[in-house]
């Protein structure tokens, strides 16, 4: 059963300023960091760069398999936390932190023994000193798996309790580690994709130790008390209950858009170098709305845990608010700059006027459609709608971005523009069918179970 006493739970502006703008910059920083980063480790040579970029890849799926299962664990602790019950909240966390940790050793394990499948099969024919690099990068790099799950629990974590700042430093910490030891290894000893390799898994190591440090930490609203390895049956359930659509959403979305990139592969150098580009100019417009998406889970979980629906709704309509506005300045700000980012880019003119289409798309669409596409789902996820939320992303993910897609790239001739051209009918099918599931109650009666 659902909790029924209802209890006032109150988020001022300046609290929800407070939670979103720690998580904006936390959010930039990485992806500013992560520029860097590739940038000195494209000093090695082409093959490192290559190796990392597949074995990258590869991992990202098991990246976005940790982030839904730990951001289904924030949702059971921050409904705990809304009912006021403390105690729970807290158990509920350290159960978390052990099922990833559990969940992450069994799949760093399978995929040790996966390793040559993945590099002589998913990867496909690469060179062998591709293949060299990629083994090597492999081996470390998946080592950082239990930290990496642990830590993005322990983050999901803060940010329930509405402490983004906390994260926020902790995120400047682990990628100035991971940047400064490229620079040093690299660089300084000449290690090459190994010297690229140890300060990820050095850097994820010490921001889980950290995490779990802080969060055992006295006088927080949520505490992790004692280190339990038993597992509590009704609490594991819940947090795979939100967490299991989540991860399949999330698994089959980044397999829809690795298909896409082989689609785009097909129509020539510049639609790649252009794809390339504009994807990671958009990233930075994409960001304000992300960390909304995020604020979200934390304050809505909170009101459902209470059993206040018109609070939940109040501050999930001021949110979007936010991430609109957020997404408005940043649209014209890339947009202005685009000119000076295309020159630093220095591609051919071919190359050039597809950014400019591309990059002009993303900034007009994703300034109306993304955050009810991908912020506004985010407070049904945190009321326990995952099932519908995931149906919804999958269904409208390869029918229409990738189906659509590579039926207006491929067979209409568009090419590239074609492709993003389905990925905002794409979002056009998101945002109407979101906005009715939020302003219905279905969703209002998925709280988490007794």
């Amino acid at each position: 059963m659902t909790q029924t006493r209802k209890v006032d739970i109150v988020f001022t502006d300046r609290d929800l300023w407070r939670i979103a703008v720690p998580l904006v910059i936390e959010r930039l920083l990485i992806t500013t960091v992560n520029l860097v980063d590739t940038i000195m480790v494209a000093q090695v040579g082409e093959a490192a760069v290559s190796a990392i970029s597949l074995v990258g890849t590869a991992n990202a799926l098991f990246l976005t398999i940790f982030m839904a299962l730990a951001s289904g664990g924030a949702i059971v602790t921050g409904q705990y936390l809304g009912r006021r019950e403390t105690e729970k909240a807290g158990m509920s966390g350290g159960q978390l932190l052990l099922f990833m940790l559990e969940v992450s050793l069994l799949i760093m394990g399978v995929y040790y023994l996966a390793k040559p499948f993945v590099i002589g099969k998913v990867f496909g024919a690469i060179e062998p000193d591709v293949a060299a690099y990629a083994s090597t990068y492999f081996d470390i790099v998946t080592l950082s798996f239990p930290f990496m799950a642990v830590y993005n629990a322990g983050a999901a974590l803060f940010r329930v309790m509405g402490d983004s700042r906390t994260t926020m430093w902790v995120s400047l910490m682990t990628n100035v580690i991971n940047a400064a030891g490229n620079a040093i290894l690299i660089f300084g000893f000449g290690m090459g994709v190994a010297g690229a390799a140890i300060p990820t898994l050095v850097s994820r190591a010490a921001g889980a130790v950290v995490i779990v440090a802080l969060l055992r930490r006295p006088g927080r609203t949520l505490q992790i008390k004692t280190a339990s390895l038993r597992h509590d049956r009704k609490t594991i359930g819940n947090i795979l209950r939100y967490g299991i659509p989540s991860g399949v959403e999330n698994s089959l979305f980044h397999v829809g858009k690795i298909l896409l990139l082989s689609t785009v592969a097909l129509f020539g150098t510049a639609s790649v170098a252009a794809n390339s580009i504009s994807t990671t100019v958009t990233s930075f417009h994409s960001l304000p709305s992300e960390a909304m998406g995020l604020v979200m889970v934390s304050v809505v979980s909170r009101c459902v845990g209470a059993g206040n629906m018109e609070r939940a709704r109040e501050y999930g309509k001021k949110l979007m608010k936010i991430a609109y506005i957020l997404m408005l300045c940043g649209g014209i700000v890339i947009r202005l700059l685009l000119p000076l980012i295309l020159r630093v880019y220095n591609v051919s003119p071919e190359t050039e006027g597809y950014v400019r289409i591309l990059v002009t798309m993303y900034i007009i669409f994703g300034t109306l459609f993304w955050p009810s596409s991908f912020s506004m789902p985010q407070a049904l996820r945190a009321a326990g709608d995952a099932r519908y939320t995931m149906t919804v992303s999958v269904v409208t993910m390869w029918t229409l971005r990738v189906g659509l897609g590579i039926l207006l790239g491929r067979y209409f001739g568009l090419g590239v523009v074609g492709v993003w051209t389905a990925m905002i009918v794409d979002w056009c099918a998101r945002s109407i069918l979101f906005i009715t599931r939020f302003r219905g109650t279905k969703w209002e009666t998925k709280g988490i179970k007794e």
